[in-house]
């Protein structure tokens, strides 16, 4: 029976539970229902009511509930606590303050994000005519560099170059309407990085909860610096999965007229570039059907798979590889 990732984006929607399934109740007096069985994940946009028996519910079976602003900004989740692993949670603060496991996991980590970053202009830029030689040497070089490094933070340095070069040559080939001036955010200044932006909360706070799940803490990372209530694990784990999942969907929104630049207004008191209802909708749509979509990208898996059973499957390899203490246990995702 096919999962389901449920997104709530009306203000004033109300959620209970009805005999067997999970029913969604909006202000318009419309209702829709599915199988509580089958409710994977829920995730609720603004203003939005969830009944006592249908939180119980979640807790019970385990079902990630995350809460956001209409315009997606991440407030927290609602998780049951049998996830927790003592042992792991150890091993992991213990190797977090490795230097050399840090170094070794950064360099895979930061490597496989350069090669997808390389893959998917490198599929842009074959229905294109522009130049961008230069630019695509940088981020090789960039990518040969990670390999030299001896600290996290010349790995960062090389990473920061790569993607400095990267978003340049996503600004030339995107469409007129959403040309941007390198990679901005809180607040994100343009149609684009909005998107970005979105997408990059979106997919962060699906490895939170992958992370927990797993008995992992999403606080303690390997690769970015520890940053009071910033989950630094997430963001590690986030990097590989960037121009895969996220940037790849915004390309795909923006060149093929699936978004306009009418879906964006401006806050006034932030300077903020945010979506309208309608065109987060578009977005969640567009970003859950990737998620579903199947293909082959882990080296380790004879077998296609949705990103999101990958995404669980990267998870687990890292709880391997943080119970073993063997950075070798990793392997990245690269796509080709």
């Amino acid at each position: 029976m096919p999962m389901s990732f449920v997104y709530v984006v009306e203000d004033g929607s109300k959620m209970s539970i009805d005999g067997g399934c999970l029913k969604i109740t909006y202000k318009s007096g419309e209702v829709s229902k599915m199988p509580k069985e089958t409710v994977e994940a829920i995730s609720i946009f603004g203003n939005s009511q969830m009944s006592t028996q249908c939180t119980k519910f979640c807790l019970e079976k385990g079902i990630r509930v995350s809460y956001f602003s209409k315009n997606g900004s991440y407030f927290g989740c609602l998780l049951s606590t049998g996830h927790v692993n003592i042992k792991r949670l150890k091993k992991q603060i213990f190797l977090s303050e490795d230097k050399d496991f840090c170094v070794k996991l950064s360099k895979k980590i930061i490597q496989a994000k350069i090669n997808n970053q390389l893959v998917v202009v490198k599929r842009y830029l074959r229905n294109s005519n522009i130049d961008e030689s230069d630019n695509l040497f940088q981020i090789s070089n960039a990518r040969k560099k990670v390999i030299e490094a001896e600290s996290v933070e010349q790995i960062m340095g090389y990473e920061g170059t790569a993607s400095r070069y990267y978003f340049k040559i996503l600004s030339d080939l995107v469409e007129t309407d959403f040309k941007f001036s390198g990679r901005n955010r809180r607040p994100p200044k343009d149609p684009f990085n909005s998107l970005l932006s979105l997408g990059y909360t979106l997919v962060m706070y699906e490895l939170y909860g992958e992370l927990e799940s797993h008995g992992l803490n999403p606080f303690a990372g390997f690769l970015h610096q520890d940053r009071e209530n910033h989950p630094t694990l997430a963001s590690d784990m986030m990097e590989e999965w960037r121009a895969v999942l996220v940037d790849s969907v915004v390309m795909s929104l923006i060149q093929g007229h699936e978004i306009s630049i009418d879906e964006f207004y401006y806050d006034e008191e932030t300077g903020a570039c945010l979506l309208k209802k309608d065109g987060m909708k578009i977005f969640l749509s567009k970003m859950e059907k990737k998620l579903h979509s199947e293909a082959k990208y882990l080296s380790y898996i004879n077998e296609r798979m949705s990103f999101r059973k990958a995404i669980w499957h990267q998870v687990r390899m890292l709880s391997r590889t943080v119970d073993l203490g063997d950075v070798e246990q990793y392997k990245p995702i690269t796509i080709r």
